[in-house]
């Protein structure tokens, strides 16, 4: 499954909060609050129960339940709220939901979190998609560190444009590519060092300049998937003197 097809398939799993007995004003300050997330609000109201309370669900599967209080309280943590522990019950349960506006801004600020990861955890493999290797010049100092971590195996995709700015140093790995997909895309995917627990990834496509659509999870399955297409795809490193053709 390449990267398009992965952005589609979460898309397709459409999230909705229903907020029951809601006091007025609340739907509309949730929606501002997920203004950028592709999340259904709905309001219900019940004879017995309490009010403001919420219930996420997937078509006719309940996923989670909270106080709206809880869900409108602000984020613990670095912005834009990536880590887990900065989410409580039906934050949760929104990995995998899509963001469908982001910024430059805030998607270097969700890389960072899963950057930071790795680097705390020192091994495993983390690989990182940044279009161009233009883009990437702007962070090669970053990854040079990263790489140089432990035990750490740090992977670079981009296309070439801009090679001739990439300093000669061994590592990272570059994995230079031709495919509409790299050139369109913008990830971070780190493998936990085999740890389901502590695996996590941001995907998304700039579908307009600067705007980007996509999602982050910490689903180990979706995290292998998105490895493992690369790992498949991309697997003849720039070392190599060629550059990968696939997606």
């Amino acid at each position: 499954m390449g990267l398009f097809e992965l952005i589609a398939a979460v898309d397709a799993a459409e999230k909705t909060l229903t907020v029951f007995n809601p006091e007025a004003g609340v739907p509309a300050a949730l929606r501002d609050h997920f203004a950028d997330r592709n999340l259904r609000i709905e309001r219900a109201d019940a004879a017995a129960g309490p009010s403001n309370y919420a219930v996420l669900s997937r078509d006719d599967e309940f996923l989670a339940a909270i106080d709206v209080s809880d869900v409108l309280a602000p984020a613990r943590g670095v912005e834009p709220g990536f880590t887990p522990e900065t989410y409580e019950a039906v934050l949760d349960e929104l990995d995998e939901t899509m963001f469908t506006s982001y910024d430059t801004e805030r998607m270097i600020a969700a890389s960072k979190e899963i950057e930071d990861r790795a680097w705390r955890s020192a091994a495993g493999e983390l690989h990182a998609g940044f279009q161009t290797c233009a883009r990437f010049a702007s962070q090669a100092d970053v990854y040079d560190h990263l790489a140089d971590r432990g035990e750490l195996d740090v992977h670079v995709y981009a296309r070439p444009e801009g090679r001739d700015a990439l300093s000669p140093s061994p590592e990272p790995t570059f994995h230079l590519s031709t495919a509409t997909e790299i050139r369109d895309s913008w990830f971070v995917a780190y493998d936990g060092d085999g740890l389901d627990a502590a695996k996590c990834a941001l995907l998304a496509e700039e579908r307009q300049e600067g705007s980007f659509y996509g999602f982050w999870t910490y689903d180990p399955g979706t995290v292998d998937d998105l490895l493992d297409h690369l790992r498949s795809t991309y697997a003849v490193p720039e070392a190599d003197g060629t550059a990968a053709d696939g997606g």
